[in-house]
């Protein structure tokens, strides 16, 4: 008896690893594609797409971060099949820097920056040593400060383009202070400073209207416009997979394109 009760449990505990190594093949073919993004718009956006998505028989599960580094540091470990919450020259930069090999599958939308009022209420009445708070991320910085430029309220050297830091201002007639603050941080302390040149997504999130709050908004023939256009981020080689094909048919809907027009009208501009 305790013979046939080894051989049963034994028995059991193989039919168990096989199911567990056939569990995991399925894992790998699975209709679920797992997203990171940032709260708004991207998964908003994502969850816009998931009726046309069920059409090309996938499900989407989206994990929602609130910074830029996570959502990257979890596609390269596998954690996420992909992420939409970053522009392609960020990508590139964070690849650099971490070592990582994530690619861009396709570009979805973009998100005029604006220049929003903290305890200084217009440009024309911005006081001489004000304090105004940008991104301190390399590339997001480099975007408000030309948005900065674009206002005559300081000039950068004049190759400094896309990778440009307050180091670069040449000249700041106001004698600005220019305050380097975490990109998600921003709408939380305009109220300490004079103004905050806030990310599209995050002014969304504080529930700041780019076309209504902002004193002045990136130009959509601005060079950051241009260059900046959020992207669906993945693992280099996943772009061919199926599954990644049918998530950008779905965000790339007529569904989709006239969600991000009626909701967010000029604060989200779709690029397909």
């Amino acid at each position: 008896m305790k013979r046939v009760l080894a051989v049963v449990l034994c028995l059991t505990a193989c039919l168990g690893l096989f199911a567990g190594c056939g569990s995991k093949k399925d894992s790998g073919d699975s209709k679920t594609i797992v997203i990171g993004a940032s709260p708004s718009p991207h998964a908003d956006i994502l969850k816009a797409a998931e009726g046309e998505l069920e059409k090309e028989g996938y499900k989407l599960e989206i994990k929602e971060y609130s910074d830029y580094v996570q959502p990257n540091t979890a596609l390269d470990a596998g954690d996420l099949d992909a992420n939409y919450f970053q522009h392609e020259t960020y990508l590139k930069n964070f690849n650099e820097e971490k070592g990582t090999n994530l690619v861009s599958a396709a570009m979805i939308h973009y998100e005029p920056f604006g220049i929003f009022p903290g305890k200084t209420k217009s440009l024309k009445n911005l006081k001489n040593g004000a304090t105004v708070a940008v991104p301190n991320d390399t590339t997001n910085e480099a975007r408000a400060l030309l948005l900065l430029q674009s206002e005559g309220l300081i000039t950068l050297k004049e190759d400094a383009g896309l990778t440009a830091t307050k180091k670069d201002i040449v000249k700041n007639p106001k004698n600005l202070e220019i305050e380097e603050i975490e990109a998600a941080q921003l709408p939380r302390s305009i109220k300490d400073v004079d103004l905050a040149v806030i990310n599209g997504n995050y002014a969304i999130e504080a529930g700041l209207k780019v076309n209504e709050d902002a004193l002045a908004v990136e130009d959509e023939d601005s060079v950051g416009a241009k260059t900046y256009g959020n992207v669906i981020a993945v693992r280099k080689g996943d772009e061919k997979k199926e599954s990644i094909k049918a998530l950008i048919k779905a965000l790339e809907s007529d569904t989709v394109r006239d969600y991000i027009n009626d909701k967010y009208d000029g604060a989200v501009v779709p690029l397909f």
